[in-house]
């Protein structure tokens, strides 16, 4: 189903801007963006995807990972072909570089956005995720779906690589309640050659979707040898710490995918060491995850140290929040930031 990406320019050359992400594609009649979703047809920008979901499920909000965020919810889960990044690491390859590796053919299932809110409903969700692939590239569908869930009742996840332009986090700010980041590493060569992308339209992205009052949440998937040094790993806890030091990390294990079938599962040695280095700068609430570990995936209060979220088995399989609706710790009266009703 095709629809138009409006959020996009026609520049006085007669190309057309797409101003959903930084690449800020400029394009000719016919060229896609690289994304491989997002195309001049009859001289506007055409959104491929719209209504086409490539991946549809309920999810524990957990898994997204959102930890300060509805806890024990359920998340509608929905995502489409197509990707802004290239990662090597990528686990969701299948659908999101799809177009790129098929002649940019689209495949999925028709879902308006109405369907869809009507299934989350059904499936008693409290929210609904826009994840598996990169949102910001089926940008006016996720937009749609999103305001048609706030007016349910719904709360709104953004899962992404953290490449959203200003003007998509404005547009976003009014529907979307919390965001789950990827700061894949803390170098700009990184992301060039292995994501096809750049760090700091994300570090832009993290800092001004927090300024909007969008909950935020931050995912690094630690690989051995590539980005986890403890001089980059410090380098993040600074960054995060430097907003807000009661945003929450993840620091998830990387195993073999894609196109790095040949560098080893993170180990958990490697992860309860990143783990240290981001309390030493101060983060009040640092996660390990891709491991089974429940000290280290459970919640503690910043003030009395008590655990008052506690996390088990796969992920959201087994999890027991003793905050009450407004993030009050039992034992101390401390309010723990987050999302909690």
């Amino acid at each position: 189903m095709k629809h138009t990406a409006w959020l996009s320019k026609k520049l006085k050359s007669g190309k057309i801007m797409c101003e959903a992400c930084a690449h800020s594609c400029t394009l000719d009649e016919g060229e896609y963006g690289i994304c491989g979703v997002r195309r001049v047809e009859d001289g506007e920008l055409r959104l491929l995807v719209y209504g086409v979901a490539a991946a549809v499920n309920v999810d524990p909000v957990e898994k997204k990972p959102m930890f300060h965020f509805l806890p024990k919810s359920r998340a509608f889960s929905v995502g489409t072909v197509g990707c802004n990044f290239s990662c090597k690491f990528c686990q969701n390859y299948d659908i999101s570089q799809y177009p790129k590796e098929h002649n940019h053919q689209i495949i999925g299932q028709e879902f308006p956005p109405n369907e869809i809110v009507e299934l989350a409903i059904t499936n008693r969700c409290e929210s609904i995720a826009y994840t598996y692939n990169e949102p910001v590239v089926f940008f006016e569908y996720t937009y749609d779906t999103a305001k048609l869930a706030k007016d349910r009742g719904l709360k709104n996840i953004y899962v992404t690589s953290g490449y959203e332009t200003k003007k998509a986090i404005d547009l976003l700010a009014p529907y979307i309640d919390g965001m789950n980041i990827d700061i894949k590493s803390f170098s700009d060569k990184f992301y060039k050659e292995i994501c096809g992308s750049h760090l700091k339209p994300v570090l832009e992205a993290v800092k001004y979707a927090h300024e909007k009052g969008i909950w935020v949440e931050i995912t690094t998937l630690l690989i051995e040898g590539k980005n986890d040094s403890d001089e980059e790993i410090r380098g993040i806890a600074k960054f995060i710490a430097s907003i807000d030091t009661s945003m929450p990390w993840h620091l998830s294990a990387f195993h073999p995918m894609y196109k790095m079938l040949d560098v080893p599962r993170t180990s958990s040695a490697t992860l309860h060491r990143a783990y240290k280095i981001a309390q030493e700068e101060g983060l009040n609430y640092v996660y390990v995850g891709n491991i089974d570990d429940n000290d280290y995936e459970s919640t503690y209060c910043p003030s009395c140290k008590n655990k008052v979220i506690e996390r088990s088995g796969n992920i959201g399989q087994f999890v027991t929040n003793h905050l009450d609706e407004n993030g009050t710790c039992p034992h101390c009266g401390y309010n723990l930031k987050g999302v909690w009703e």
